[in-house]
């Protein structure tokens, strides 16, 4: 399955205009952003647990990154409920699921192969201070490496946002909107620009909340295995 792969390429979902696709366990369900492979997969989603569904223990040979967007997630490690940030490294191993319900932003296998840093950080607590150089935005760093950035921002009400990330970027809309390339992106709206491509957004008259990615797509990621 190919889904938005082509990485050279700009590419957005809103995901109020696409349904929810089910998957192999009862109660989860997905709308897909960007993927590479069958159930082993290099992909973007967003996932919805039902209250009471689990996935069975598994090892992520790639990695994952999640950012809980509603409810709580839940595995073996502990409850991470909104606005939580985990990063689980490749070959770590958990037993995802949710008593009540939860929705998350996930990546998968899109990890430095050798990475080994577990990150657990609650996103809301973080204090947002003014981004340098670039007016009207406020941020907070989630996770930064020689490979990346990850961070939480918050663009004011007609903010004007000019750049051009080296090594891509992704920005999902958490709340409020923007407009780009002529598009407008309310929430739960992802936006993916390939390495070296300008960004020149602006900020919706409400503004808004941003999970930003960046640097992440001038490097080659880990292929996915069979099964």
């Amino acid at each position: 399955m190919q889904v938005n792969a082509d990485f050279s390429r700009r590419a957005a979902v809103h995901a109020a205009d696409i349904d929810w696709v089910a998957s192999p366990i009862a109660g989860v369900e997905r709308k897909m952003l960007d993927r590479i492979g069958e159930e082993v997969a290099r992909a973007t989603s967003i996932v919805r647990y039902a209250p009471a569904s689990r996935f069975a223990p598994h090892v992520h040979g790639g990695g994952e990154e999640f950012l809980v967007l509603d409810g709580v997630f839940q595995d073996e490690h502990g409850d991470f409920p909104a606005g939580a940030y985990v990063r689980n490294p490749p070959h770590s191993r958990h037993t995802p699921g949710s008593a009540a319900g939860c929705t998350i932003l996930v990546k998968l296998w899109q990890f430095d192969p050798a990475d080994r840093t577990p990150v657990h950080v609650d996103s809301d607590a973080l204090p947002l201070e003014p981004a340098a150089d670039r007016p009207g935005v406020t941020a907070a760093t989630l996770f930064a490496d020689a490979r990346e950035t990850v961070r939480l921002e918050q663009w004011a009400p007609g903010a004007a946002i000019a750049s051009t990330p080296q090594g891509g970027i992704e920005l999902f809309c958490l709340e409020g909107g923007f407009s780009e390339g002529g598009e407008s992106f309310g929430g739960w709206s992802w936006l993916r620009l390939p390495d070296g491509a300008p960004l020149a957004a602006v900020a919706g008259p409400e503004g808004c909340r941003l999970w930003v990615k960046e640097g992440h797509l001038g490097f080659e990621g880990a292929a996915p295995l069979a099964g």
